[in-house]
């Protein structure tokens, strides 16, 4: 199954409404599981700079079918996966990247950035459950 534009939009419409709630301008991702921009959002005054990371955490996500964090777990330095970052056009390992799910079922990844790590992981985590 693949995210309808109907779907992609209350994603991102969840995660604003949080971003909104703890006070965190962001830029919101949402690509289908192909890879592919579904939708993204620049809420008022989020960091022109964090519109590429929020991208790299949506793909990360994608890439790998788990959180960018988990993804980041591998990119330590101690994991002896030198290079591994570089890869893909460059993984973003840390919080705010997830699947976007229906149930057990993943529809589409959604990427977020413009707070800290805890925030974005806050918003994205929002916009990751669809009805």
């Amino acid at each position: 199954m693949t995210i309808s534009t109907q779907q992609a939009a209350e994603s991102i419409s969840k995660a604003m409404a949080k971003g909104k709630e703890i006070g965190v301008a962001a830029n919101i991702v949402v690509l289908d599981t192909a890879g592919y921009l579904k939708a993204f959002q620049r809420m008022d005054d989020a960091y022109l700079g964090s519109i590429d990371i929020a991208l790299g955490k949506a793909k990360t996500a994608m890439l790998f079918r788990m959180n960018s964090e988990e993804v980041g777990a591998f990119l330590d330095p101690a994991q002896k996966t030198f290079g591994m970052v570089a890869t893909n056009g460059g993984l973003v390992g840390f919080r705010g990247g997830m699947p976007v799910r229906k149930g057990n079922e993943i529809l589409a990844y959604i990427g977020v950035s413009g707070g800290s790590p805890d925030q974005d992981f806050e918003i994205a985590t929002a916009g990751s459950t669809l009805a």
